[in-house]
């Protein structure tokens, strides 16, 4: 089944359970949480491109975290408290420009471990939904903007606002990509040809490095989630040791972020391409390739969720926060999850 005929049958589902009185169990716009101050976005505006978020602790409020928006080369610290985000200082994270301009890192995620932040770069070809830009003409941009998304980068920080030292990146990610079979034929591909897109990362046990594709999906229903082992990435020697987990998140699913919650990976998965689709939040163990689904989310074009970010237990499961791309200040907004769910069967090999 395409994606476009998928996202169809989606909002016809949701035109049928609103017309037999059943509510989507999604929280609506008017749930989302205010933000003091002002997340920054593209040319100082408010930022309407929010896409990660991690906290320098699980649990509790309040707590000091770091959001970033996919346009710029900056991350955000925030003071989250249960119901508020209060916007802080700026976190330059790279310097990369092209003839005098400034690319963007095109920040996808964001993970906190043993002091440390990591935000992750795209790793993908720049997005140009107007085929705007021209593969020869425009080859040395095109390739400065790959290079400028092709980085981890990581600081210390106290949790403070506005603490960061030692901030470092690595390009090494992209030579364990180039080093995989399976992921090298989508490498500096177009998103919308299912080339190759990081737009999650989380941290296993303090060791290793978990990167979740949007794209490509392979064989049309396998999301991939690469895993790396971490300390080569920032140190010399050794090229890391990595592995490919294929995940069964849905027909045309990849990954829109990886978030961990105690011995657990949630997962929030999302269409591969852009476009009609379906949303929805996984459990993953981080070592096997089966998955439980805890809840489908209701597909929404305008309305597209980007970050996620456990707050604590409930009687039944989990509360996260979702935030959006393409809603002002990531609209963050707090939904139930159950604490389990079916285990979709195994996606295709072939």
């Amino acid at each position: 089944m395409t994606l476009v005929r998928t996202g169809w049958l989606a909002i016809l589902l949701l035109g049928l359970m609103a017309a037999s009185g059943v509510q989507p169990s999604f929280a609506a716009i008017d749930d989302a949480w205010p933000v003091k101050n002002r997340l920054i976005g593209k040319n100082g505006d408010k930022s309407k491109d929010v896409s990660g978020i991690a906290c320098t602790t699980a649990d509790g409020f309040p707590r000091s975290c770091l959001v970033i928006d996919d346009n710029l080369q900056d991350a955000q610290f925030i003071e989250l408290t249960d119901g508020k985000l209060v916007a802080g200082s700026p976190v330059k994270l790279i310097d990369n420009t092209f003839n005098e301009k400034a690319l963007e890192l095109d920040g996808e995620g964001v993970a906190f471990s043993n002091g440390y932040y990591y935000v992750i770069g795209s790793h993908g070809h720049p997005r140009d939904k107007e085929h705007k830009v021209d593969p020869k003409k425009d080859a040395d941009k095109i390739g400065a903007k790959i290079a400028a998304s092709s980085q981890i980068v990581r600081f210390r920080t106290t949790g403070a606002d506005g603490k960061a030292s030692g901030l470092e990146s690595t390009p090494k990610l992209r030579d364990v990509i180039a080093s995989e079979p399976a992921l090298l034929p989508f490498v500096d591909v177009r998103l919308e040809a299912n080339g190759l897109t990081i737009e999650g990362i989380a941290i296993k046990d303090d060791r290793t490095l978990l990167a979740g594709l949007r794209g490509p999906v392979l064989n049309g229903n396998c999301a991939v989630v690469l895993s790396v082992e971490m300390a080569p990435l920032f140190g010399n020697g050794k090229s890391p040791d990595h592995r490919l987990y294929r995940l069964p998140l849905g027909d045309g699913r990849g990954v829109r972020d990886l978030a961990s919650f105690g011995d657990r990976i949630l997962v929030l998965a999302g269409p591969g391409a852009d476009g009609p689709g379906t949303y929805a939040v996984y459990a993953w163990d981080g070592a096997s390739e089966s998955v439980e689904l805890l809840k489908d989310l209701p597909f929404d074009p305008k309305r597209k969720p980007e970050g996620l970010l456990p707050l604590d237990k409930t009687s039944t499961g989990w509360r996260v926060l979702i935030l959006f791309d393409g809603d002002k200040e990531g609209a963050p907004t707090p939904i139930e999850i159950p604490g389990s769910g079916p285990r979709p069967p195994p996606c295709s090999s072939g």
